[in-house]
């Protein structure tokens, strides 16, 4: 590992929204969905320790007690989100909340439903990380995606204006000439599992 590896590794956080209780899914947690013959939500935490994440933030809601009991979380911080029925916007707060006092300097976020995004993408925006006024966005064929990493000067604003199910967008929307941009079209693919059509894509 490079001294830079180092250095990031420290000072970003992995954090991974998995409190959703896939509406659309008839009510299936998307956590809980099964990904190469364990829960979706290990699976992506797996990725993004590949992807070097030494520590790794989960944001839980839709089951919660359950997904603890199913998936092997060890190592991770578990955020319990109460109010993840209200959207994803509220996992996106929980989550940068509970990054306050803990060193980390920003957070690469990852959402659970996303198994066609693996760790070289996820790697591809750790290693864009530059300080606390960083903002990255992975892009696919130029069209901004996730995962999303957020220096801790932009996390106060973003809390406050996550709401809904549109988590960062407006903020991104008002910062996108600060932005920069990876494209990662060539390594990963950025479907979402949102309706039971989209189950085909586990394995």
């Amino acid at each position: 590992m490079t001294h830079k590896e180092d250095r990031t590794a420290d000072q970003v956080t992995g954090l991974l929204l998995a409190a959703g209780g896939g509406r659309r899914l008839g009510g299936r947690p998307k956590a809980l969905l099964e990904h190469r013959g364990r829960p979706l939500v290990e699976h992506a935490v797996q990725v993004l320790r590949a992807a070097g994440c030494a520590r790794v933030h989960v944001v839980l809601g839709a089951a919660a007690d359950t997904v603890r009991e199913r998936a092997r979380l060890a190592g991770c911080v578990i955020v319990p989100n109460p109010e993840w029925e209200q959207g994803m916007g509220t996992s996106l707060r929980a989550g940068l909340g509970s990054l306050a006092g803990t060193g980390a300097r920003a957070a690469l976020v990852s959402l659970v439903d996303q198994p066609g995004i693996g760790p070289q993408a996820v790697a591809r925006v750790l290693a864009a990380y530059a300080d606390e006024s960083s903002l990255v966005c992975a892009a696919y064929d130029g069209v901004r995606g996730h995962p999303v990493l957020f220096g801790a000067a932009h996390w106060g604003d973003i809390a406050a204006t996550a709401t809904g199910d549109r988590g960062a967008r407006a903020y991104l929307k008002e910062h996108e000439e600060a932005i920069t941009l990876v494209e990662c079209g060539d390594v990963a693919r950025p479907f979402d599992i949102d309706t039971p059509q989209d189950l085909a894509h586990l394995e």
